[in-house]
This record gives structure tokens, sequence and C-alpha cells, in this order.
């Protein structure tokens, strides 16, 4: 049975996994807290981990009918995240794991996005290619099997949900910003401006989305505020299509270059109306099996964190004991999961 632990950013949460089967999951979200400063505030996240995260926890034991003497595995995210919402899972996890005798696994949150394809109602097997997209992280990643991964295109500067976000604070929109320009864009036409999208060449698979937040930047400073309340709509649309675009095009390619024959979606941004759809007619398309998984699994949960940890090994006590948290554990080049895709020439 594995107890999991997931507080990288600004929801607290647990699940219980045993064997294939998730018992529970539980997700407690800041999203209403930090509306009223208009975006996540760091410390003001970790605080409220700390009220939270024990109360999270009984609940997820509750849910799945289960004791904490019945965990023989702790798995908690330990990177890429928000360094002091990291130290309060890692802290309760080794707390937990050295009072239960259980054992313990290190997960990579990005690892967990990839494998929350992995579970109920709908898994998909290995080969595929996934694309995770959400507020701080743009990856697309071949997986041959799993528990093992190869990136094949990153973001370079910009993640695509920061983009959303950034635009919809732009538009003068709510938090949180990338669901508002969703719901605006659907009433506008996204060819109505034309926004740049970089490094567009079929051969490269990695991102750059800190140009098209400079262009909406200067398109709405040159514009004059009747065009911009007359046609904001259509400014959301464009936008925001040229964001989707951009990660349609690179999965596809990628799926193209490595002669794979699924795609599935992870992360926060999976949840935006248009990438889904135009995904999903893209694929159908070219005969290309897609995977979605549901709202709750696309949005940052312990569930896929208890799903990565099957794969992973455990730590030895002495090891877990002396583990931290490391806020920029991402996809970086250069590190334990930065190998490059070289299309063949």
């Amino acid at each position: 049975m594995i107890l999991a632990i997931e507080t990288s950013c600004d929801d607290t949460c647990a699940a219980i996994m045993k064997s294939d089967a998730l018992l529970s999951s539980v997700v407690s979200s800041q999203t209403d807290f930090h509306a009223r400063y208009g975006g996540i505030v760091p410390e003001v996240a970790s605080r409220r981990h700390l009220e939270l995260i024990n109360p999270v926890i009984d609940a997820a034991l509750k849910q799945a009918d289960a004791r904490l003497n019945q965990v023989s595995r702790v798995a908690v995210t330990t990177s890429p995240g928000l360094i002091g919402a990291l130290l309060v899972g890692v802290a309760t996890a080794k707390a937990i794991a050295w009072a239960c005798g259980a054992e313990m696994t290190a997960v990579n949150h990005l690892e967990g996005h990839i494998a929350a394809n992995y579970l109920a109602p709908d898994p998909m097997e290995p080969p595929f290619i996934c694309l995770i997209a959400s507020g701080g992280h743009t990856s697309i990643v071949f997986v041959p099997g799993r528990g093992s991964f190869e990136v094949v295109g990153q973001t370079l500067d910009d993640a695509a949900g920061e983009a959303l976000d950034k635009g919809a604070r732009l538009l003068g929109l709510a938090y949180p910003g990338g669901a508002e320009l969703d719901d605006l864009a659907r009433d506008g036409d996204p060819g109505y401006h034309q926004f740049p999208v970089a490094l567009s060449r079929p051969d490269n698979l990695d991102f750059s989305f800190s140009g098209i937040k400079t262009s909406l930047f200067y398109y709405l400073r040159a514009a004059g505020k009747e065009e911009i309340q007359k046609h904001r709509a259509d400014i959301a649309a464009s936008y925001q299509s040229a964001v989707v675009s951009s990660l349609i095009d690179k999965t596809l390619a990628a799926a193209g270059l490595l002669g794979c024959r699924q795609i599935c979606l992870s992360g926060g941004v999976s949840a935006n109306s248009e990438l889904r759809r135009r995904l999903a007619d893209a694929c159908a398309g070219r005969n290309i099996g897609l995977r979605i998984p549901p709202p709750e699994l696309c949005t940052d949960n312990a569930a896929m964190i208890a799903s990565a940890a099957r794969f992973l090994p455990a730590m030895p006590v002495d090891d877990f004991l002396r583990m931290g948290a490391i806020a920029s554990g991402g996809f970086a080049k250069g590190g334990k999961h930065a190998r490059r895709w070289k299309p063949v020439t």
C-alpha cells in the first residue's frame, strides 16, 4: 500500500494506492485563497500546506478505509516546484515513513504527470508521446515503457500555462487566468489577429512562449481602448490559438519523427478546451490514438505520484532521512532526463 503526498505548488494532495487500485485521492485547492493576490504567493502557499497537510492525509486514509500502519511505502514529490511548499510535503513524508517503518520513494512531479496516464478508467500502454503542459513546465517526452522516458522537446523560456495566464492578465481577466481566457476565447474569432509562433520549423521540437507575450503586450498598447473593448474575445481567441497551435504542431511532429501512433496529454493546460478539441480532430485525421486523463488527474494530484512510485526504487532509510527538495528539478538541459531527440539526416 502506497501513501502519496504532493505539495509542489498550491494544492495539498494525498492519495492511497494498493497494487494497481487507486483507493483514494484528496486535493485541497488554494485557488480561491490566492485569487485575492492575482496569483500564487509562495510563502502563503507554504503556510497553508502546513495547516492542511495532516487533515488531507487523514481524509485520504479515511476515504480508503486504511490506517497508517498498513502503509508499506510513502511516495512524495521532491522536485520541481516552490521550495517552501515542497519541503512541507517532504518533511511530512519522511516523518511518516520513519515512524511507520515504511519504504520511501522520491518522485519528480513531471514523472507523475506521465504516470497519470497509467491510471483508470482508461490506462494507456506505452509506447506513446506525452505532452506535459502546465503553468510551470512544457515538455514533449517519448515513453517507450513504464518507468522510462526520453525528453524530445521542451520550452526554452516560459511555459505554455504561464503564457496563457500572463495573456489573461494583460487582458484584465481574473485569476486563474488560463481558464478565464479559455472561456472568453469561446466567443471570439481566432483569425482576428495573427500572433507570432516561435521556433516553427518542423524539425525543431522545442517551444518558446516569451515572444508571444511580448507581442500581445505591444499589440494592446498600440490598440485603442475602444478596439480592445469591442474585440476582447477576438484578441483572446487569437492569442490562445497561437499558443495551442505551437503545442499541437510540435506534438504531432514528434509523433511523426518517432513513428509513434499514440499521444497522451498531461498537466493543467490539457484542460484547455481548444487544445483538447483541435488535438482530438488532428489525431483522428491521422489515425493516431489520443488519451487525455480526466480533469482531476490533469491538475496537481497525489494519485499520479502514487502511480509513478510503482515503477521507481525505494530509498534506504539513511538516504531518505538526508533527502531534501529541489525547486528546479525539472527536465533542464543537462539534467537526468535531458537527452535530446535528433532526426536522422
